[in-house]
């Protein structure tokens, strides 16, 4: 990688006055109790600077490592919904978090899912560049720190901790992309194997992303549905054309980009990083859950990515009984009605996840690790493998048979079918709520009871020919 700075820019970075910035939202007292508070302005080698918070424990003791998150969604309070954070407390880390380019507080313009640039020169940029920088600037300038990093982050957060894996810096010695957006079109969040979520793709690319005139702390608003019934909303739309006139204008220029391309072409392809996993330096441990409707493809593929394009490198794979991004927030113990008869986020942050970092950042443990661990539904236990997919295993195909039967191997007899009818003017819902969103914070249609639907005349509900 060439690197060519302009040394004053470099070596110098804005500590912001707690005066000279919009009134920050009130942190946990834990958070205030427990770390110190840096808000900083960290250049890149093309000038702009990037809104760091760093938080240093107040009983630090020796030299410690950074944890990095870098975020599209608001950084100078991100500490304090952070899960994991209270056990890595205990331990001693210093936490620094990021607003990405062009978001929020940061200098520079937004670009949704940014693409690798492998060819960088000078001073050419990308999320990689960016997470080189603000890593140098930051073992470089940051008191009491052992020359040591990490990144983490789910989601949106884990796409930039992949792109942080091709970042190239020394001092990056662990990255975990957790739920990681990996691929928009084939299997990640808006599109399923090519089809549109629209109803998730509206209400995020309505606020995030959006055109604006500098940095500063203001969200922008949610969407105005003009009704708390999102079923009858999104059914009374015409045509996607005049959806998009009437509601999103051109206040997203992503949104306008996805729809200039309908199919998998070159402007997709360049935005899934997993073609440049190669040469990967820091050990890598890729999280993700069962339950995940959002990027568990991303998960999946960024670890066999990691796997296939480097042999023999560190590369883990944590897969737990969770909808998207639950271990970061809550405690697990349950999924909807589901109970798993423990408490897995936990178990997973304190017997898992801090393990990885401490021996790769502090050198504490023996490095030891499963390739694999993942929690069993149904015995409701934790399961370590050393390969992934478990050795031993086989792909079995199943057969549907006759009066709703399943087997192992084609039936010798196929005969017979089913069918159903569905009236794309009364469309089957998934929820039997009304609301204008699926719900985010619970997932909980992944399990919940949908009997509901058979109550609907029959010209849409499912039925079997005799």
């Amino acid at each position: 990688m060439s690197l060519r700075f302009r040394p004053l820019t470099w070596l110098l970075c804005t500590v912001l006055p707690a005066a000279s910035l919009a009134a920050q939202m009130d942190e946990p007292a834990r958070v205030k109790a427990t770390y110190d508070r840096r808000d900083l302005m960290i250049p890149m080698r093309d000038g702009i600077r990037l809104f760091t918070t760093i938080y240093t424990p107040k009983a630090a003791k020796g030299p410690l490592p950074i944890l990095l998150t870098r975020t599209p969604y608001g950084s100078d309070t991100f500490l304090a919904t952070i899960g994991p954070s209270v056990v890595f407390e205990q331990e001693g880390y210093i936490f620094a978090i990021q607003d990405v380019r062009g978001m929020f507080q940061s200098e520079g313009d937004f670009v949704q899912v940014r693409p690798f640039n492998p060819h960088k020169k000078g001073a050419e940029f990308d999320e990689a560049s960016d997470t080189y920088d603000t890593i140098d600037w930051l073992v470089k300038n940051q008191p009491a720190n052992n020359g040591n990093v990490g990144v983490w982050g789910v989601s949106y957060l884990g796409f930039y901790s992949t792109m942080a894996a091709l970042s190239g810096h020394p001092a990056l010695k662990a990255v975990s992309p957790q739920a990681p957006v990996t691929d928009w079109f084939i299997g990640d969040d808006f599109h399923h194997n090519g089809a549109f979520f629209l109803a998730d793709g509206f209400s995020f690319m309505f606020r995030n992303g959006v055109r604006r005139t500098g940095p500063g702390r203001v969200r922008p608003p949610a969407p105005d549905f003009g009704t708390p019934d999102g079923y009858r909303f999104y059914l009374d739309q015409t045509s996607l054309a005049g959806f998009s006139a009437k509601h999103m204008g051109d206040r997203n220029p992503f949104w306008t980009e996805m729809f200039a391309h309908p199919n998998y072409d070159a402007f997709w392809k360049a935005r899934n990083p997993l073609q440049y996993l190669t040469k990967v330096q820091p050990a890598v441990m890729t999280v993700g859950s069962w339950f995940d409707a959002e990027d568990v493809w991303g998960t999946v593929h960024t670890y066999q990515a990691v796997e296939k394009r480097n042999p023999g490198h560190p590369n883990l794979l944590v897969m737990g009984p969770w909808f998207h991004g639950q271990w970061w927030f809550e405690d697990g113990a349950e999924l909807g009605d589901i109970k798993w008869g423990s408490n897995t986020a936990d178990y997973y942050n304190a017997n898992i996840l801090l393990p990885f970092f401490n021996y790769y950042l502090k050198g504490k443990g023996d490095g030891r690790f499963p390739e694999a661990q993942v929690f069993e539904t149904g015995n409701n236990r934790w399961r370590s493998f050393d390969a992934w997919p478990p050795a031993g295993t086989r792909r079995e195909s199943i057969y549907l048979g006759a009066s709703g039967g399943l087997s192992i191997g084609q039936p010798a007899k196929a005969r017979g079918f089913d069918q159903y009818f569905s009236d794309p003017a009364r469309p089957v819902p998934f929820l039997d709520k009304i609301t204008t969103r699926r719900p985010g914070s619970e997932h909980q249609y992944m399990v919940e009871d949908q009997r509901f639907a058979s109550a609907r005349p029959s010209k849409v509900t499912v039925g079997v020919l005799r």
